[in-house]
């Protein structure tokens, strides 16, 4: 019997992957964008099967988001490893430029940045056998290259022109690797959209000239009728029984016209080689959701449990803020086993709001929050929200509005913003709830012990990127906020809920 997998291999917004491989542990890392930590890092023994262990940049020192909006901030990393130590490299487009950071352990701490002079996004590293480490970005429609000095980050030639791809717009993505004799450069075009495409090019020296592959592309999957679209971004890795595998992003659209709001994941397809020395990935350039494994040997990793009680004095990996927080908005210790949320004038509309969201890795699930909050002051709000960007989100939340305490239920849709629905709601406790299907959100609120009432729906059509835009996905997030003064209220959750749930339809 063939052994297979399910593709994606990490489900939800998780972006444009890097990997590497020491012995027989491999290592991954994907996009941030505006959220923070930067740069989640995973790990596995089979490719298939992935656990975050943490995240590159998770200092002040490393990542300052302060002015990023939701899709800006950290862009595509390349994560590699040589003689004893791994290197993580990617651009903050909202400060900073390109950098890279070094450890060697990939699960501690990571060091400060080291800037590389180097225009240009999604850059890459390449040692070669000699020492020399070559730079490598997408810039000004094509892909360039310096070398530099890996200690100090210093150029040490100038910036050239290396490939500007096989005409497709958007080439990015560079990766250099040598196979054998030959240096290969891995490249996407076509955008991060529908149009998709791995291409592929090589040459005999790493400073090229390089010659198109006569087979290109690779991979995509454009024009083509399949659950899986926008292939591309893709990086290598020779696994230790000589086999090679290829990590890319793709989206799961849905409905009609298609549209997705998960974001773009992280798949996996195996790559075989022609008789002529090219890399070909999945069947000829065409991936599905159930794959055969090969020779992977693999080996299930426990899921992370359906309920976060916050009883640990740090936060579980998969957590995320929106931008650098501030240190007054959130605590674990302010009250026992609850993270608390201090609300700032901010809203979800327009700044960095108190907000703490993983994100959705399913079309159909749960979330449900336990959230005790006494707001004392007009304006004061905590709740649980979807979070697409700052112009497309829903919440349901617990609100002051003229000395009364209230329910709701709010959309913003672009410019459009309504509260949909609104009950009064005395209680200092209530338990929020979203559930989802492929489709649409319904919001329910109820006491303790008591089942939700529903209360509001929202279309996840609304979300998607092909409607906000952006290159994120779907948070699902707590969050407080005083409604342009600072709240004297703190909203204390007890325990968040997530839990993937079988096909529904709401």
């Amino acid at each position: 019997m063939e052994m297979t997998y399910q593709n994606p291999v990490i489900s939800g917004f998780h972006p444009d992957p890097s990997v590497c491989r020491v012995g027989g542990d491999y290592y991954l890392v994907t996009s941030s964008f505006g959220y923070y930590p930067g740069v989640p890092l995973f790990h596995s023994n089979d490719l298939v099967h992935w656990t975050q262990i943490g995240h590159c940049l998770t200092r002040k020192e490393q990542l300052d988001l302060r002015n990023a909006g939701t899709s800006t901030g950290i862009y595509a990393p390349t994560i590699r490893f040589y003689q004893g130590m791994f290197y993580m490299t990617t651009t903050n487009v909202s400060g900073g430029g390109n950098f890279y950071v070094t450890s060697e352990d990939p699960s501690g701490a990571w060091s400060d940045p080291v800037f590389v002079d180097h225009p240009g996004i999604d850059p890459d590293l390449f040692f070669d056998e000699d020492g020399t480490v070559y730079y490598t970005t997408s810039w000004n429609q094509g892909i360039y290259q310096s070398r530099i000095d890996i200690e100090t980050g210093q150029k040490l030639s100038e910036v050239r022109l290396l490939w500007n791809g096989t005409g497709g717009q958007y080439p990015e993505a560079p990766h250099l690797y040598r196979v054998g004799a030959w240096y290969y450069l891995l490249i996407s075009e076509g955008g991060t959209e529908y149009g998709h495409m791995v291409t592929v090019a090589r040459s005999k020296r790493p400073e090229g000239p390089f010659e198109s592959c006569p087979h290109n592309p690779i991979l995509t999957h454009r024009s083509l009728l399949k659950p899986i679209q926008a292939t591309g971004h893709a990086d290598l890795v020779q696994a230790p029984d000589g086999s090679w595998w290829a990590v890319f992003l793709g989206i799961r659209p849905v409905g009609y016209p298609q549209r997705h709001h998960l974001g773009r994941e992280t798949f996996l397809a195996p790559v075989s080689w022609t008789g002529d020395g090219w890399p070909v990935i999945g069947e000829n350039g065409v991936v599905h959701e159930t794959m055969p494994s090969g020779n992977l040997r693999l080996q299930r990793v426990t899921s992370p449990p359906v309920r976060d009680d916050f009883v640990d004095s740090e936060l579980a990996p998969y957590w995320n803020f929106l931008r650098s927080p501030h240190p007054d908005h959130g605590s674990l210790t302010e009250k026992e086993s609850c993270l608390t949320l201090n609300g700032s004038a901010a809203t979800l509309n327009d700044g960095a709001a108190a907000f703490l969201g993983r994100r959705q890795q399913h079309f159909n699930m749960k979330a449900s929050v336990h959230l005790t909050f006494a707001p004392q002051q007009d304006g004061e709000e905590a709740g649980l929200t979807v979070f697409m960007n700052e112009r497309f989100h829903y919440e349901l939340a617990v609100i002051r509005i003229d000395g009364c305490r209230k329910m709701i239920f709010r959309r913003r849709i672009g410019s459009l913003w309504k509260v949909e629905s609104e009950a009064p709601w005395s209680s200092d406790s209530v338990v929020l709830t979203i559930q989802a299907d492929k489709e649409k959100y319904a919001f329910g609120f109820a006491g303790g012990g008591q089942e939700p009432c529903w209360f509001g729906e929202g279309e996840c059509a609304m979300l998607a990127t092909e409607v906000a835009g952006g290159f994120t996905g779907v948070l699902i997030a707590m969050y407080a906020t005083g409604n342009g003064v600072r709240s004297v209220s703190p909203a204390h959750f007890d325990w968040f809920d997530y839990q993937a749930l079988e096909d529904v339809v709401l």
